[in-house]
Order: C-alpha cells, then structure tokens, then sequence
C-alpha cells in the first residue's frame, strides 16, 4: 500500500531528468520555440483572469480615493465660489458707495456755504414720521433747523441736537413744510410732507398759476430757515378741478429720501435763527 523510498527517489530522478531534457530542449532546439508559444498563448488568458480580482480590488481603490477626492475638491470649489460671490458684492457695494461720495463731494464744491459731511446711523422706526439720526452733534456745530442735503437736494432739517448725534426731519415727514419757488419763473409757493417719501404737495396754488408737470422747484429762502436757491423737488403732476380756486400739484424729493446714506450739513447765516429773548412785562 505504501511507496517504498527507492521508488520514490527513482520518480524523483526522472522527473528530474526530465525537466533538464526539456530546459536543454526549449534553449537548443527551434521547434520547442514554436511549442512554448503555443502554450503561451492558452496560459496568457488564464494569467488574466487569475490576476483579475486583484486588479478590480486596485481599481476599486482608486475610484473611491479618485470620488473622495472630487467630492473634496468640489466642495473647496463651492466654498471659494462663494467667498468670491461675496466679495464681489462687496466690491459692488464700494462702488456704489464711492460713486455716491463722489457725487457728494462735488455738490460740496458748488456750494458758496460752509458744509459738514455726516452719515446717517439710524431711522425712526415709527411708520407716520420720517425722521433720521446722523452721527454728528453739538460738539461739531450742528444747531436745531440747519438744513441737510444729499448730492441731489434738500433732504430736511436739524430738530434736535445732542452732543454727538442729531435728528432731521425728512421733507416728506407730514409736519414739513418749505417755501419753494418754480425755478423757470419764480412763482412762490409751500411744499408740505404727505407722509411719501416719493411724494410732495404743494398748497394754495392758483389755478390759474404758471406751472407745469417737470418744473423744478428750488428753496425761496424765505422764513429764514433754508437758503436760497437748493433743489427741492420737480412736479410730477398738475390738476385741474372746474370750480376750485386751487390746483392739485404733486412733487417728487430731487434728494433720495430712502437712499441717501452720507449727508451734508449746510452751514450758513441765514440758517440760524435768531433767539428771541421775552421780558417780563
């Protein structure tokens, strides 16, 4: 039952011999060329698929650092798309906000009187009045009734004064009036607020009075509050009622109300009311 070990070692030697026949037989002989090729040629597929489940495993190794690492770089991606969104808001933002400068400091310089430029740091948040705090006070000369402007016009006037800070109230808050004039002729009427900051009135306009729908009104300087000759507001619309004595004459700000946020602070004589003192009689 059992191989005894001269068997054994004769198996051993011919196989042995064998093996260096056919090592002597593929260096020497051509036709053992042509036989290696063959066999290649069956062994090279089943080398294939022998080395197939290691190739899938490096391949499916790749593909999840290759995913993982599209998922990274495209969330880095996002998030400096983002920060540039931003910062190009920001950049329009500036620009905006420089043009507005701009045109701040040439309404400056057409002005004769002294100005102060403030910025606006809180609105009143009550819905039936139109008032603005500005970030400048009594300790840089502001005083009660001094009239502000943005680039554009008139904006309104100091009501309160407190050391570093000030209220104005809005031309179109219902509680201003302003003498104005029709700068194409100088017909003299008064604006009062309607509670609209796109919106003015002018009262007790004749109806038969010289003014017309993109007439620009300007302050008449008179009641020695607002100088003379600064923007107010144009005329947006003229009506005219059969049996009224009066016209009903709306006006649009000339100064952007709800936009303006750098002002100016006009300092000038006629500005200043006088203080009148009463005596004991």
């Amino acid at each position: 039952m059992f191989s005894s070990g001269p068997t054994l070692g004769y198996r051993l030697i011919l196989s042995a011999f064998i093996c260096l026949v056919l090592l002597l037989a593929d260096r020497h002989l051509a036709p053992t060329v042509h036989l290696r090729n063959a066999l290649g040629f069956f062994v090279t597929p089943v080398h294939w698929v022998a080395g197939l489940p290691m190739q899938l495993g490096l391949w499916a190794e790749e593909s999840t650092v290759s995913r993982t690492e599209l998922l990274d770089e495209n969330r880095r991606l996002k998030n400096e798309a983002l920060v540039l969104k931003q910062k190009v808001q920001q950049m329009v933002s500036l620009r905006a906000e420089n043009n507005r400068l701009r045109e701040l400091l040439n309404a400056s310089e057409q002005l004769d009187d002294d100005v102060l430029v403030a910025e606006l740091i809180g609105v009143d948040p009550d819905p039936y009045t139109h008032e603005v705090i500005l970030n400048k006070g009594s300790e840089q000369g502001v005083f009660v009734g001094q009239p502000i402007l943005d680039a554009q016009g008139l904006m309104g006037q100091v009501i309160e004064v407190l050391p570093y800070t000030s209220r104005v109230l809005l031309l179109a808050d219902s509680n201003h009036a302003i003498p104005v004039q029709v700068n194409r002729n100088g017909l003299r009427s008064i604006v009062v607020g309607t509670g609209k900051l796109d919106e003015l009135a002018l009262v007790y306009v004749p109806d038969t009075a010289d003014i017309r729908k993109g007439d620009l009104l300007v302050s008449s300087g008179l009641g020695s509050r607002y100088p003379k000759g600064y923007p107010v507001a144009e005329i947006t619309k003229v009506e005219h009622d059969p049996g009224e004595p009066f016209a009903i004459v709306r006006a649009k700000p000339t100064a952007f109300l709800d936009r303006s946020r750098y002002l100016l602070m006009v300092f000038s004589a006629e500005s200043r009311l006088p203080t009148i003192e009463s005596e004991g009689l």
